[in-house]
């Protein structure tokens, strides 16, 4: 086995599990402790694998609104404004993006009012020239992984 499918064949395993014991992930792919503790050391250093967090589930936590806001800003406030939405604990996913709009935030909030009072609060940066915000009815799939294909 390459150390790269050893690598990938390591992440595919934590993605299944990410409390396996170190023990358990050598068992699984047939390598010592010790080669899976300084892989997976390794790719922590690398930034492949940025931290170990449970998977909540939003809606079961009370916030089971889900909205997807489009963001037109000034050229050079792009960077001061992305910094922002990032900030907000709620904003789960902030991304600059090409096409007609500069931001693309997904948010979760337990209802609509404070969505809407929230998107009422950015729209008061004067750096913030347009937006659009959609309500997800339905998350067909969400906060998704995927398996690295292995070269066999």
């Amino acid at each position: 086995m390459t150390y790269e499918n050893l690598d990938r064949k390591l992440v595919n395993a934590l993605l299944g599990d990410g409390r396996a014991s170190l023990r358990s992930l050598g068992e699984d792919l047939n390598v010592s402790v010790t080669t899976v503790s300084n892989h997976l050391s390794d790719l922590e250093d690398e930034g492949v694998i940025n931290g170990y967090t449970p998977k909540l589930d939003y809606d079961a936590l009370g916030y089971d609104v889900t909205a997807i806001i489009q963001l037109k800003v000034e050229g050079s406030a792009l960077p001061s404004v992305t910094d922002r939405l990032k900030e907000h604990k709620q904003m789960i996913s902030v991304y600059e993006v090409t096409g007609d709009y500069d931001i693309i935030a997904v948010g979760k909030f337990t209802d609509t009012d404070g969505m809407n009072a929230q998107i009422k609060k950015l729209l008061t940066d004067p750096e913030i020239k347009e937006s659009n915000t959609s309500v997800v009815l339905n998350a067909a799939a969400e906060n998704e992984q995927f398996e690295l294909d292995i070269e066999e």
